[in-house]
């Protein structure tokens, strides 16, 4: 049981160390990594892939530069993933699924 403690330990000093950029841009890449999941989905999931990309949207436009060196990849990101949905959404015979 120490050992998982420990354990538990060393992963809360490791987070704790990491830049919180860095870790706040993780999480945004794997929203995008999430919205283009849905998308790849056949038929592809609109309403899930939208949820995804308005949460990497709330993150970039909403942290601008506090995202440091991160900001201009993630907007590069979010750009590209916005691209995306209007070309999925656009193609003839893709009904939007309904979230839930």
């Amino acid at each position: 049981m120490s050992s998982d403690s420990d354990e538990i330990d060393q992963a809360r000093r490791r987070v704790a160390e990491a830049p919180v950029t860095d870790i706040v841009a993780n999480h945004a890449i794997g929203l995008w990594e999430l919205a283009a999941i849905h998308l790849q989905n056949d038929p592809p999931d609109l309403a899930a892939a939208t949820l995804a990309i308005d949460s990497v949207a709330l993150l970039v436009d909403g942290l601008g530069e506090r995202l440091g060196h991160h900001e201009a990849t993630l907007r590069d990101a979010l750009g590209n993933i916005r691209m995306a949905y209007v070309s999925v959404a656009g193609r003839p015979g893709d009904a939007p699924r309904s979230a839930g």
